[in-house]
């Protein structure tokens, strides 16, 4: 029988090109008629962010890869597909460098005040010397609290360390002994971290333990001049108690590039609030990285479905 990937993410020419010439393709958006049609009769998937549980494998009876694009699988049910032996793959690594470079300049934009400021010369309200209450605070020689010491949360920490000459505190699953050789990192828990950090930098994965591992609680046991940045996914926040705790200036300011809903709607609170820096999602949004992700998440599926062992496997 011949192989069926349905391709539901944009992916380049030339990535589809790559599928053609071992597979019957099939580009599809989810939802759409033609991708309910093909769904039974597909062996691969892959694209990012569809929700694949017990009832969406119900509908795909003959699936054998499922090809994330990105380094994130909270979308998957992965217990469940190991329980059927569906293979499992996403895209780790190749955007550990381009993540960490977005949130470094995601917290240097919050603290520095840049998108902010920006607006106010763009606007033509810049007439003279700025006002004290316009001024940011520094980022260099402050300690950084990184919570989800993984490859990004490490490479985030290289940059504070040898470039900004930070000291680094950060909590995790397990002690990363290698972060503490190389860049004096010191392991806390988690309260301990929120106390002692000026920039507080959520890095954790999605799972059913982390939902909501900031709310009310932790933002209130952080100093009121501190940054909380969250880089990681949305449902790790409680964003009613972040837009509280930033409208009270219990926390000085904060940036996201992640939301529990994305796009976040209209009349969100993150909205108005003018201590929060607000990104699309831009976290691997380079040109040359998302080749990269593309280009291993084809070479998963090709791997997958010819009976070799995928890159990047997950189960």
């Amino acid at each position: 029988m011949e192989e069926k990937v349905i391709v539901y993410s944009p992916v380049s020419e030339e990535g589809i090109h790559k599928l053609k010439e071992r597979f019957n393709v099939v580009v599809s958006s989810p939802g759409s008629s033609t991708f309910t049609h093909e769904l039974p009769a597909a062996t691969g998937l892959i694209g990012t962010g569809l929700k694949i549980d017990a009832a969406f494998l119900d509908q795909v009876p003959s699936l054998k890869v499922v090809s994330n694009i990105s380094a994130g699988y909270d979308n998957l049910d992965v217990e469940e597909l190991t329980r059927r032996g569906i293979l499992a793959t996403n895209t780790p690594d190749v955007l550990t460098e381009t993540t960490a470079d977005a949130i470094f300049g995601l917290m240097l934009s919050t603290a520095r005040r840049i998108p902010e400021l920006d607006r106010y010369v763009k606007e033509g309200k810049w007439r003279g010397k700025l006002a004290p209450s316009q001024f940011g605070v520094d980022i260099h020689g402050k300690t950084l609290g990184i919570i989800g010491m993984g490859k990004i949360g490490q490479a985030i920490a290289k940059r504070a360390r040898f470039g900004f000459g930070m000291d680094i505190l950060y909590h995790n699953r397990k002690r990363n002994l290698e972060a503490e050789n190389l860049l004096d990192a010191v392991y806390l828990e988690m309260d301990e971290l929120l106390r002692q950090a000026d920039v507080v930098c959520l890095m954790a994965p999605q799972t059913k333990d982390t939902i909501h591992l900031m709310g009310r609680r932790e933002f209130g046991l952080m100093k009121e001049t501190a940054i909380f940045i969250n880089g990681s996914r949305g449902a790790l926040v409680d964003e009613s108690a972040l837009a509280a705790a930033l409208e009270s200036r219990e926390i000085w300011a904060a940036g996201l590039d992640v939301y529990e809903i994305e796009p976040i709607g209209e009349g969100h609170p993150f909205l108005i609030l003018p201590n929060l820096v607000t990104l699309p999602h831009i976290g691997s949004a380079t040109a040359e990285t998302r080749f990269k992700m593309e280009e291993l998440a084809i070479r998963n599926m090709i791997a997958g479905l010819v009976g070799d062992r995928p890159p990047s496997l997950i189960n």
